[in-house]
């Protein structure tokens, strides 16, 4: 694909000129053409630092940058060169329930401010609304009453490209940073460490001998992955330090505590090994713990599964593979399972236990085959038997008149132990996902069966990982789905691994599909499901299996517990009932479906937000999203589109297209209603077929009369349908909600500002470029003097001027569509309406394709490439 390819561009541009003199013939050549269209809603910074791009101050309020209420922004401030752009202010009309979120393109080093007031004062409060630590990279408000605002995106430290989204678009996800701190969890001493393979045909070192070079000791790991390396005693860890390069801490070390001392050595030595060449990544290892809000025990009540369609799941899912080897496989990385449990020990299939230290392991010895859970404390009472209750919400036995039932009974669990007394170490549960993934680990043996979802109900607040994340990505990359808890800090501080790109982030509801009010939130969430608030009563929790040994001995039982540690069983389970409709399920399918909204019941704020992620999992949708994908049999299900609706100013009317997805049965829409928040005033009316199955064209339209302002409503449409014999499901009803935002005022137009769009050759070398400016959104191009041959067309901004395009934080676009580039043939002939999109959040290094480090313009670009035609 184009965003895989396009990075590897590496020289510049070559300026197109005809070949002539001599007595050679001219080759014959021939010209492209089209034009390209600043995505909707897309507007550019006034002044940004590209010296091609149109300029205008926005400095300050006097001066200020309006924007319609539903947009997204491309900018660029600095605080630092000869011409620095501390500030720019927009202003913009807002309806309560709006979010404005910041990404910043490059957040090393950089502080960025996030402001946001009344416009009815001209200055800004103090302290501003919403101020960035260096490295931030994602800032967000929500409106809580309806105005105008200013917003403010000023430069408190150094210069950076950002996105700025207003109204309904997606948040930008936070890349997760590497930081050291002495305040997180972690061993003091040993470190997490993988080295750099040697070149090819050179035998690897062994790690005790790439240990001692370093001056460490080695504790664990092998060739090739991530190694366990320790600083030793007191003498081996100053020699260690000395043979590192690092200083001692002098007057620092002496005013901490022994265990603050050595925690402060272990982060110096892990900054000093960074900088080594032969080291890939180098990290705490750190302390993870189960992400429960422990509660009284109770009997269950599972009121979670009604809340995301589980029921009506099961039936469509009748048919799935049940047996033998087909069986999908739920690894649950957690304390272990009470296997004697009797919902559980018929469910269950080899695992491991890689709690290496025995005092932690609470069972005699480091790592064994027996994943049991002996309790996770010595106190007889006081254990959680955390796993044990992950595992019953995954997949406990079904229908066995027993005990509770499992989201997806069909599955098979795969207990694998890495959290003991106090927790568990980073080492010990990269080994454990290892394990579960089927990739070589400390054991020494991987399952017959690798694991098709893992499970991780725990987290560190803050504790990113280069090492973490590259196993987590070498896990993803074997086709397993990785499912995290979010944690329960109700806080927006990533929760690692939920946070880490490619795991399944997810936060927790309570019964009435609020937020629960331990669950974290932020830019890394994904999807949410049911948690629990035992506030609200005991049986506000989520019941699921359990042990009790406050009589010393185990004996299994059933309880509720609460926490986002709950959640994300409920979200693996589903995953498991996808993939037993469907096997070859693939993570990227997944974060497919999940964006597209296939998934969920969108919750909050319209599309993505910092509460839901992408909304509360849908059992039902998820199981016939992925019939349709697999092309089986698919119950009807209803599908409005567009999704949402966004009426500019001087639109009055759209249309909606009901249509049914799915053939293997029959669809009627039962009702269409409009509802509005906060008991608003009505101003949309929507009509459409009144007889037969309700569907086809909806006319939506708005009170002309409306004075000027921001105004929002939601459409509901419910449905019923009923599967024909060929699916085996039953019949079930639902609904689809459609957003509507209006703005009544001023018109505004898309601009991207300065575009430049580039010919590439077959192989991705760079052929020729122009700049191009436009007033109206539209960018008409054309490439006279182009010989035979196939060609790719890119294009992109370049607001931070560092001759790149289609990096972090610029708008990107290419022929016909930047997800599926093609080639364009040129064999005799001119080739005409070459037309596509480009828009900010479509970059090839921004969060939305996670892929990229741009392409580089020709050395001469911001002076000889002007014009379009």
């Amino acid at each position: 694909m184009l965003h895989r390819r396009l990075a590897l561009v590496a020289t510049g541009l070559a300026v197109l000129a005809a070949c002539g003199g001599g007595s050679k013939p001219q080759a014959t050549t021939h010209q492209l053409s089209g034009t390209i269209t600043a995505a909707a809603a897309n507007l550019v910074d006034w002044d940004v630092a590209d010296p091609n791009a149109p300029h205008h101050s926005n400095d300050d309020p006097a001066h200020f940058q309006p924007l319609p209420s539903a947009v997204t922004v491309g900018g660029f401030v600095t605080s630092t060169g000869t011409a620095p752009d501390a500030k720019d202010v927009y202003q913009v009309a807002l309806a309560a329930g709006q979010r404005i979120t910041l990404a910043v393109a490059d957040p090393a080093g950089v502080e960025l401010d996030l402001c946001v007031w009344s416009a009815s004062t001209s200055q800004p409060p103090s302290p501003c609304s919403s101020s960035a630590a260096p490295g931030t990279a994602t800032l967000q408000l929500d409106v809580t009453t309806p105005d105008t605002y200013f917003v403010e995106v000023a430069s408190l430290g150094g210069g950076s490209a950002y996105t700025l989204v207003i109204g309904a678009g997606p948040a930008v996800a936070a890349v997760p940073s590497a930081e050291l701190s002495i305040d997180r969890e972690f061993v003091p001493g040993e470190l997490l460490v993988k080295f750099r393979e040697a070149a090819s045909g050179t035998a690897a070192a062994r790690i005790p001998e790439r240990a001692r070079a370093l001056g460490l000791k080695a504790l664990a790991g092998a060739p090739g992955r991530p190694a366990l390396l320790g600083l030793g005693n007191a003498a081996e860890r100053a020699q260690a330090l000395a043979t590192l390069g690092v200083a001692p801490a002098g007057a620092l070390a002496a005013a901490l505590d022994p265990i603050q001392a050595e925690k402060l050595d272990t982060l110096h030595a892990i900054a000093a090994l960074r900088a080594r060449a032969e080291v890939e990544s180098a990290d705490p290892n750190y302390v993870f713990h189960p992400s429960m809000v422990p509660n009284d025990p109770d009997y269950h009540f599972q009121w979670g599964y009604p809340l995301i369609n589980l029921p009506q799941a099961w039936d469509l899912a009748t048919g799935a593979p049940s047996s033998g080897t087909d069986k999908v496989v739920v690894a649950v990385v957690d304390t272990g399972v009470f296997l004697e449990h009797p919902d559980l020990k018929v469910q269950l299939v080899t695992g491991y236990d890689f709690v290496s230290d025995p005092t932690s392991a609470n069972d005699g010895d480091g790592i064994d085959p027996n994943p049991d859970d002996p309790g996770d404390s010595t106190t007889p009472g006081q254990s959680t038997f955390h796993g044990t209750h992950v595992a019953g919400t995954v997949a406990a036995a079904t229908g066995n008149g027993v005990g509770v039932a499992g989201v997806a009974f069909g599955a098979r669990i795969m207990p694998v132990r890495a959290l003991g007394v106090g927790g568990g170490t980073s080492y010990d549960i990269l080994q454990a996902v290892r394990f579960a993934a089927g990739l070589p680990n400390d054991s020494g043996t991987v399952p017959a069966q690798r694991a098709d979802v893992i499970n991780l109900s725990f987290g560190c607040t803050g504790c990113s990982s280069a090492t973490e994340q590259a196993v987590y990505a070498s896990v993803r990359d074997q086709g397993v789905i990785v499912v995290a808890a979010a944690g329960n800090e109700d806080s927006s501080t990533p929760t690692y691994p939920a946070a880490y790109p490619g795991v399944i982030s997810v936060s927790a509801v309570d019964g009435q599909k609020a937020k629960a009010p331990y669950s974290n939130y932020g830019a890394t969430i994904d999807v949410a499901a049911p948690g629990g608030n035992m506030a609200a009563g005991t049986n506000g929790g989520i019941a699921s299996t359990l042990a009790d040994d406050s009589t010393g001995t185990r004996k299994p039982i059933y309880a509720f517990l609460q926490g986002t540690s709950m959640a994300s069983p409920h979200v693996a389970g589903v995953v498991a009932l996808m993939k037993s409709v469907c096997s070859s399920l693939t993570p990227a399918q997944l974060d497919f479906l999940l964006s597209e909204g296939q998934l969920t019941d969108d919750l909050g704020d319209p599309r993505r937000d910092d509460l839901f992620g992408f909304g509360l999992i849908d059992a039902v949708k998820a199981v016939q999203a992925e019939l349709q994908q697999c092309g089986k049999p698919v119950p009807p299900i209803l599908q409005v589109s567009p999704s949402r609706l966004d009426l500019a100013p001087g639109q009055t009317s759209a249309t909606l297209d009901a249509t049914q997805v799915g053939t293997a049965g029959t669809l009627t829409v039962t009702g269409v209603t409009v509802s509005y928040p906060n008991n608003t005033t009505p101003w949309l009316t929507v009509s459409g077929p009144t007889t037969g199955n309700g569907l086809g064209t909806y006319a939506v339209a708005a009170d002309p009369s409306l004075a000027d302002g921001v105004y929002a409503a939601k459409i509901t449409f419910a449905f019923t349908s009923v599967p024909d014999s060929t699916t085996g499901a039953q019949s079930f009803s639902s609904k689809v909600d459609v957003p509507v935002t209006l703005q009544k005022g001023a018109s505004k137009t898309s601009d991207l500002g300065a575009l430049y769009v580039l010919l590439l050759d077959k192989d991705m070398k760079g052929v020729a470029q122009k700049v191009l400016t436009s007033t109206t959104g539209q960018y008409p191009f054309t490439f006279p003097g182009v010989a035979d041959g196939s060609y790719y067309l890119a294009a992109g901004t370049d607001l931070d001027n560092d001759n790149m395009i289609c990096d972090a934080g610029e708008a990107c676009g290419a022929w016909p569509t930047l997800g599926v580039p093609t080639q364009v043939v040129v064999k005799g002939n001119d080739v005409t309406g070459l037309d596509f999109v480009a828009g900010f959040g479509r970059s090839l290094g921004g969060s939305v394709l996670q892929a990229g480090r741009g392409i580089p313009l020709a050395p001469a670009a911001k002076s000889a490439a002007r014009g379009g035609r």
